[in-house]
């Protein structure tokens, strides 16, 4: 339905924009804005009315821990309470996700900068100055792309690379090493004088990126107790929505700061990063890690810790289950694909894949860009785009607060369709009143920002956190690491794709671009409603349980499964 709508938007559009200028020529603007607001207000009340359908029909899927039917086993006898000893780590550690969201934020800043394109990008300053420039257009240049997606194919090889490094040496180990590697890169950005030096630096970047996306979701995943596990994790996406809101802030005040503000704003990555290197020295290893590599001893006695109780028996046990199947998998990569693996592998393909169709990075990386496009000076777009980083901030908040309470499930369902109603409003907003040679209204301008805004919220409280979430929690301990450097593979590899070819996209697609992405996720939002169960409340060791239950999964466990029976069976 909502794919039909946006076709009807698209039609809408296309046909009805003649009319349009024949009446602007007549100077009827009252009608035409009428017609725009009765356009807005029908698609809100299906869009309303869609919504009431799917909340009554979102436990048939398996919407509750309930409902899938999970046996726990040795998981009812977990013990322990959310202690300050693993509060002060996991806050230590998520400063790793700070690093990420600063990133985000400060690139697209940096580039609306004057002094920053005229040292290094001298053609897009020139385009920028020229009154007549297409709006959509002025930004395009595939060499500013690669500054912004450089970063992310370097974050891409690395997050591989750090895969063995954070099963056979630890999380802790991975930590440090991108806070490292993004210490140097930040180092080399401030001082850059010349091109090859502003890539080299952002390289580095990435490799920091890549290690601590991989290592520090792992690390939360596995520090939480269960029945808080949505909620610690969920730290990691609050430190990168911080990160962007304090570097859209930065480039706010650096902004004035001329001729060198740009310098300021890459070299203050160094700080989170400086944070991140020493905090992942003090930090414990992991109670999982530890038991891995083989240290039972030192892995209770930081379990009982972290628990705030000697009585640890059951979730001890559980992993050293889980420790010795690992240690008997001597290629994790090789065992993921294998059949058992298969729905947790296509959940860590397809959750980062969607995170980033949602169309989100558009809004974070170019955001500056994207409203100096629509007419906003300077001043202004760098304020609006620190608006969307405080509006991501606060609704990450809101989700630790109810993920672990209302579920995966609803935040992914309720998050896509609000997201689609935002693309869409703004599609038409920009669609009828936004050229490719003039500016929005102020009027105008002020709904376009509402709506980024609503959309900024329902990516922070859903796919924003969920997207990291869901992947760190649902693949065993033996194939953990494996995983997880598949998820921050595949998230980066999109992200590098969208970053090198927004630009390109905005000035061929203008304001369809946004019906691109809503059309996206309401196909991932359909998906979330078919095939990811509710994770929420379920352990971490006993999640495999929770796909040999779901309606569609089980035929492919379950299948597997009878296979090794009668291999068995044939061998006996």
């Amino acid at each position: 339905i909502f794919v039909l709508n946006d076709f009807s938007i698209v039609k809408y559009l296309l046909f009805k924009s003649i009319k349009v200028k024949k009446k602007k020529k007549e100077g009827n603007v009252h009608n035409i804005n009428k017609k725009i607001f009765n356009k807005i207000s029908l698609f809100l009340i299906q869009s309303f009315i869609i919504i009431i359908i799917i909340f009554k029909k979102l436990k048939m899927a398996g919407g509750g821990i309930g409902s899938t039917g999970v046996n726990k086993g040795r998981a009812e006898n977990y013990n322990g309470k959310l202690t300050l000893y693993v509060i002060i780590a996991c806050i230590v550690a998520a400063v790793g996700g700070s690093l990420f969201g600063y990133d985000i934020g400060i690139s697209g800043g940096v580039t609306s900068m004057d002094e920053f394109l005229r040292r290094f990008f001298y053609s897009v300053y020139l385009k920028k100055q020229h009154v007549h420039e297409d709006n959509y257009c002025k930004y395009n240049n595939q060499v500013l792309a690669a500054f912004t997606s450089s970063l992310y194919m370097a974050g891409l090889v690395a997050s591989l690379v750090a895969s063995p490094i954070t099963r056979n040496y630890g999380r802790r180990a991975s930590i440090i090493c991108g806070g490292i590697s993004f210490f140097i890169g930040a180092v080399l950005n401030a001082a850059a004088v010349n091109l090859g030096m502003l890539l080299s630096g952002r390289i580095m970047l990435g490799v920091g990126i890549g290690f601590g996306n991989q290592a520090v979701p792992l690390y939360l995943s596995e520090m939480a107790p269960a029945h808080l596990r949505g909620c610690l994790n969920m730290m990691f996406q609050l430190a990168t929505t911080l990160g962007i809101f304090t570097a859209n802030m930065i480039n706010y005040g650096t902004s004035k700061l001329h001729p060198w503000g740009w310098r300021l704003s890459l070299g203050l990555a160094a700080a989170p990063a400086f944070v991140m290197t020493v905090g992942g020295m003090l930090l414990p290893e992991t109670p999982n890690s530890l038991i891995e590599q083989g240290n039972k001893t030192k892995g209770r006695h930081v379990l009982e810790r972290i628990r705030g109780t000697e009585n640890v028996d059951a979730e001890f046990e559980d992993m050293v289950d889980a420790s010795e199947l690992a240690r008997s998998v001597k290629h994790p990569f090789r065992n993921i694909l294998k059949r058992r693996n298969r729905p947790q592998l296509i959940m860590a393909i397809l959750m980062p894949t969607f995170q980033i169709l949602t169309g989100i990075n558009i809004i974070l990386f170019y955001a500056p860009v994207l409203f100096q496009s629509m007419g906003f000076k300077r001043a202004a777009s760098l304020y609006s785009s620190a608006l969307t980083g405080a509006v991501l901030a606060s609704s990450t908040l809101l989700s630790m607060a109810t993920v672990d309470r209302w579920g995966r499930r609803v935040l992914l369902i309720t998050g896509g369709i609000q997201m689609i109603i935002c693309q869409v409003i703004v599609a038409i907003i920009l669609g009828l009143k936004f050229g490719s040679d003039k500016e929005l209204s102020r009027g105008y301008s002020i709904i376009v920002v509402v709506f980024i805004c609503l959309f900024v919220a329902a990516f922070g409280y859903s796919w924003g956190p969920l997207g990291w979430t869901v992947p760190s929690e649902i693949f065993p301990l033996e194939t953990r690491s494996a995983g997880q450097s598949i998820t921050v593979t595949v998230n980066l590899f999109f992200t590098f794709a969208i970053a090198q070819s927004f630009l390109s996209l905005l000035c061929a697609m203008r304001f369809g671009i946004f019906l691109f992405f809503s059309c996206w996720i309401a196909v991932m939002t359909i998906f979330i409603y078919l095939f990811l169960p509710e994770t929420k409340g379920v352990p971490i060791e006993e999640m495999m349980r929770l796909w040999e239950k779901h309606w569609f999964w089980k035929k492919i466990v379950s299948e597997d499964q009878q296979v090794k029976n009668t291999n068995g069976l044939n061998h006996a």
